[in-house]
Formats: C-alpha cells, structure tokens, sequence
C-alpha cells in the first residue's frame, strides 16, 4: 500500500446544480480506473458559458459538498474559485499536477472534447494529465482516428486493441461509457423555476439546500 500509485481524478463544471448524473457517472469512473480520490472542482466564472448567468460560485460550492458527504472517494476544491475569475483548465492542471505525485485523470464529456480546440493552451493539457471522454447523448459513441481533433493527432499514437490515445508525455486520451442518466442541471433549473419536484433527480441535502435559499426561482 505505501508503494501504491495515487490516481486522482478532475471533474470540473458549473455544478449549477450537483445531480445524480454527476455523481453515479464519477463513481462508476472511480471503480474503472482505481482511482484513489475523485475531486470536484467547480469553475468560479466559466468561460464557455458567457450567454447565462450562473449561481453564485458560494452557492455551487455548498451544494456540491452536501452532495459528496457521503462518500469518502469524492472531495470538493474549491482552487478555481479562490483564483477569481475565468477558470481555465491549464492552470487547474497546472496546480494539482504541481507536486508530481500523483497521476492524474481528467474527465469530459465527448461535446466539450470535440471543442477542445477552442481551450485556452489545449495542446499543452495533455502533458499535465491522463483525459477520460465520456458518453454523450448525440455525439459519437465511440472515440476513433476519424473523429479526433485534427490538430491533436500528431501528438498522439493511437492503440486500436485497447481503444487508447497514447500522448508523447505517456498520458492517455480513453473514451468511456458511463451509465447514461437523462439529467441535466439546465433542466433542473426549468423544473424548479416551474415549481415541478425534482426529487430522485439529486441528493435530498441538495434539493433541501435548493427550497432553503429559494435558488433558481
């Protein structure tokens, strides 16, 4: 155990709000890929999403610890919204990539892969941490040679029997297929705003928190 690698997976987001989607998705995730710890890290202001508001980071921040008291994998990081901001995937890399101990693995879904060209300094992520794409409704099942993005395809080989991107680092670009639970924060919002129950679709700390602070109103 003390020669033991430590695999730490990233999931960043709004989490506008935390659901089961987000939840089952990095467990199933952790169980795969052995991962030692799962951290949540929630953007402070998100660049790709400049056309809504989003709820306070104070608020996303509160709902997403509620959601993961339970499970000792999962931890909140609060680093992007510290920072100030637009939060930037490079620099949150950059930070928990800092110490060299642990290997790291970033995970996104196929539609923010497939966009990847349009991140600040997206060609250097991939020295910094292992990608896990997952499963997207409407986007390719699968991640082939032909629907790579092209920019990147120099930087990588390609392992047609293990389905992996192989980096020049040794990093690894793997595609996954999680459970896919139809849940969407947007429409949890609609939902909410539409006074309809949104029970079973998040923890019942997180639904509590939501009716408590009266969010999304």
């Amino acid at each position: 155990m003390k020669n033991r690698e430590v695999r730490v997976g990233i999931i960043g987001g709004t989490f506008d709000p935390v659901h089961f989607g987000h939840l089952r998705t990095m467990e199933e995730i952790r169980e795969k890929f052995e991962l030692s710890e799962v951290i949540f890290v929630p953007t402070n202001i998100p660049p790709h999403k400049k056309d809504r508001k989003v709820l306070s980071p104070s608020h996303r921040l509160n709902m997403l610890k509620l959601a993961i008291e339970t499970n000792p994998f999962f931890s909140v990081n609060d680093y992007e919204i510290k920072k100030g901001g637009y939060s930037y995937s490079i620099n949150t890399l950059r930070y928990f990539a800092k110490d060299g101990k642990k290997k790291l693995f970033f995970v996104l879904g196929m539609d923010s892969f497939m966009s990847i060209e349009t991140w600040k300094d997206y060609n250097l992520l991939f020295s910094l941490s292992n990608f896990i794409v997952l499963t997207r409704p409407g986007y390719p099942d699968q991640l082939t040679p032909d629907n790579f993005p092209y920019s990147l395809k120099q930087y990588f080989e390609y392992n047609p029997e293990k389905k992996e991107f192989i980096h020049i680092s040794g990093n690894m670009v793997i595609f996954f297929r999680a459970t896919l639970l139809d849940i969407s924060s947007s429409a949890i919002r609609d939902m909410i705003k539409n006074g309809k129950s949104v029970r079973y679709l998040m923890p019942k700390s997180v639904e509590d928190y939501i009716m408590k602070y009266n969010i999304y109103k």
